[in-house]
C-alpha cells in the first residue's frame, strides 16, 4: 500500500528531459498532479494516465496563492492521495515551493522535496555560456529579478555585485531587464563586458541575444520584450561561439507536425526534438482493433498452416502477435511459414519479439512482395496469410492470386478518424495559416485523407501547398499528391530514422 505523501518536483526550466530520474519516479507514482502553467505537455504525459492534473497557474505572485496551493495539495494528501507538486525550475529556488512545504508541515502532511535543474544553470548551458569555467569565473552570483512590475528594484548590492570578476546571472522579468542592466553600469561594471539574454531557455524556441553590456543596455531599452529572460554577464560569455550547440543543431527552430497516432509517435517525436526542431503532435488517425476479432484469433491459432504469411505494417505485426501470445500458442507457431515484410520498420518489429524475417523487398513497396516471393519460390497453390488494415491496399492480395497463390486476407485492425478531446492541443489550424509551422508530415495515406477531413478538404490543400510537406513513403506521397498537395520531402528509405534526416538534409541544402 503506498503510503500518501506530496513531492514537491522541480521540473527543470522548460525541456522535459532536465527532470531527474527521481522526479519521474515521484510523478509517474502520483494519484494526483498539481502543476504550474508553463510545464511542457510532453512531461505532463509520464503521469499516470487515471491520475487528476490540475494547473493552478504561479505562486509566486503573492502569499495568498501560494497558501491556496498548499492547502489544496493537504487535502489530497488526507484523501490518501500521492500528490506530486510540479514546480518550474527548482522547488526552493526563487519561487514559493517553500512555503507552500510550510503549509504542508503545520498541517502535519508528509512531504519530499524532489529538487531540479534550474533556469539560471540550464539555460547558459544550452546558451553555450559556462558561467563556472574555471580560468574565467571563479565566483557565480545569481540574483533574482523577476519582481512584480510594480515594485523597486530587487535590493541587492549591486555595487559589490559589479566589483566581483566572475559571472553575474540574474532572472529577468520585462520590466526589470534594462533596470538591472542599467544597475550593472552605474555601479561600477564595465561597458564593454561580454553579456547574454537568454528567452525562452532550453526550449526549441530559445532566442539568445549577445552583446556588450552596453549594447544589450541598449536593445533592451529600445525593443521591449513580453517574457521573462536570463541575463548573463561576465567574460564567461565570450565563449558563446565555441560551446554553442543547442541552437546549432540543423532543425533548430523549426516547427514540425506529426500527425501519427499518438501511441506510435514517440521514435519520430524524440528524433525531431533531438535535432532541435519542437515537434507539434496532433494525431490524425487511432489505430484500433478489428471490429471482429474473430478471423484474425482463427488465423493466429493456425499459424503454422500457412505457407507464408506477409506484414505490410508494424501494425500488422503488433495485432498479429497479440492474437498468436494471447491465446495458447507462443512465436515457435510461426517456424514453419516463409515470413515476409514490406519494409526494415517492419521487420524490425518482428525482431522485437526474437523474430526473423526471411524475405524483405529490396523496394518498401506493396507491389515488391510478389516479385521478391516469386524469386524464391514458385507461388503457385502457395497458402499465404495477409493480416492487413480495414483500409489496406489490395495489391498484394491481387497480384498473389494472379499468381496462383492462396490468400487469406484478415483485418488485424482499424484505421480510424482520430476521435477524443482535442482542447489540449494547439490550433493547428491557426498555426498554418500564421506561417507558424514549418513542416507538415505524413506517415500512412489514411492520415492525409483525414487531415483533409478535419480541416476541410480545400482549405487544407491550400494550407498544406503554403508549407513543406513531407512523407514517409511513395503510397503516401501519391496518395497526397492525387489529393492536389505538393510534396516536397521523401526519404529513400521508408523509415522513421531516414525520414528525419531527409527533413534535416533538405534544410541543409544551399539556398
Amino acid at each position: 500500500m503506498t503510503t500518501a505523501i506530496a513531492y514537491f518536483i522541480g521540473a527543470g526550466p522548460g525541456d522535459p528531459g532536465l527532470i531527474t530520474v527521481r522526479g519521474l519516479e515521484c510523478l509517474r507514482r502520483a494519484d494526483v498532479v498539481i502543476h504550474d502553467p508553463g510545464i511542457s505537455p510532453r512531461l505532463l504525459a509520464r503521469a499516470r494516465s487515471d491520475a487528476e492534473v490540475i494547473d493552478v497557474g504561479r505562486s509566486d505572485a503573492d502569499e495568498p496563492a501560494a497558501e491556496a496551493i498548499g492547502l489544496l495539495i493537504a487535502d489530497k494528501v488526507a484523501t490518501g492521495k500521492v500528490v506530486a507538486r510540479l514546480k518550474s525550475g527548482d522547488p526552493f529556488l526563487f519561487d514559493r515551493g517553500a512555503e507552500e512545504a510550510l503549509i504542508l508541515e503545520r498541517n502535519g502532511v508528509s512531504f519530499e522535496v524532489v529538487p531540479g535543474i534550474p533556469a539560471g544553470l540550464a539555460a547558459p548551458a544550452y546558451a553555450g555560456i559556462a558561467i563556472g569555467h574555471s580560468l574565467l569565473a571563479e565566483v557565480v552570483t545569481v540574483i533574482r529579478g523577476c519582481e512584480d512590475d510594480h515594485r523597486a528594484l530587487a535590493d541587492v548590492d549591486w555595487a559589490g555585485v559589479a566589483r566581483v570578476h566572475g559571472t553575474v546571472v540574474c532572472y529577468a522579468s520585462p520590466q526589470q531587464l534594462p533596470r538591472m542592466l542599467d544597475a550593472l553600469r552605474s555601479h561600477g561594471c564595465p561597458a564593454d563586458t561580454p553579456a547574454a539574454m537568454i528567452y525562452n531557455g532550453t526550449q526549441p524556441s530559445q532566442e539568445t541575444i549577445t552583446g556588450t553590456l552596453a549594447e544589450l543596455a541598449s536593445a533592451a531599452h529600445e525593443h521591449h520584450r513580453r517574457g521573462p529572460a536570463v541575463l548573463v554577464v561576465g567574460r564567461a560569455v565570450s565563449l558563446r561561439n565555441h560551446l554553442r550547440w543547442f541552437d546549432a543543431r540543423p532543425l533548430f527552430g523549426k516547427r514540425v507536425l506529426v500527425t501519427r497516432p499518438r501511441d506510435q509517435a514517440a521514435e519520430l517525436v524524440d528524433r525531431l526534438n533531438a535535432l532541435g526542431a519542437e515537434a507539434i503532435e496532433s494525431p490524425m488517425i487511432a489505430i484500433l482493433p478489428p471490429d471482429d476479432p474473430g478471423p484474425l484469433l482463427d488465423a493466429a491459432a493456425n499459424a503454422g498452416s500457412f505457407d507464408c504469411i506477409v506484414f505490410t505494417s508494424a501494425n500488422a505485426v503488433e495485432a498479429f502477435m497479440t492474437a498468436l501470445l494471447d491465446g495458447s500458442r507462443d512465436i515457435r507457431a510461426l517456424k514453419g511459414p516463409v515470413l515476409c515484410a514490406v519494409g526494415t520498420a517492419t521487420a524490425d518489429r518482428l525482431s522485437r519479439y526474437g523474430i526473423k524475417v526471411d524475405l524483405v523487398p529490396s523496394e518498401f513497396r506493396a507491389e515488391a512482395v510478389v516479385s521478391t516471393l516469386m524469386a524464391q519460390r514458385p507461388v503457385t497453390s502457395l497458402h499465404v496469410l495477409l493480416p492487413r488494415a480495414d483500409i489496406g491496399r489490395e495489391v498484394i492480395a491481387t497480384q498473389l492470386r494472379e499468381a496462383g497463390a492462396e490468400v487469406t486476407e484478415v483485418i488485424a485492425y482499424r484505421t480510424v478518424l482520430q476521435e477524443g478531446p482535442r482542447a489540449n492541443e494547439p490550433d493547428i489550424y491557426g498555426m498554418l495559416l500564421d506561417g507558424r509551422i514549418d513542416v507538415v508530415t505524413f506517415t500512412s495515406a489514411s492520415a492525409v485523407r483525414n487531415f483533409l477531413k478535419v480541416y476541410g478538404s480545400d482549405q487544407a490543400v491550400d494550407l498544406l501547398n503554403t508549407t513543406i510537406v513531407a512523407t514517409i513513403g511513395p503510397v503516401t506521397a501519391e496518395t497526397a499528391t492525387q489529393l492536389g498537395i505538393r510534396v516536397e520531402i521523401q526519404p529513400t528509405t521508408y523509415t522513421i530514422p531516414a525520414f528525419v534526416d531527409a527533413i534535416a538534409a533538405f534544410y541543409a541544402r544551399p539556398a
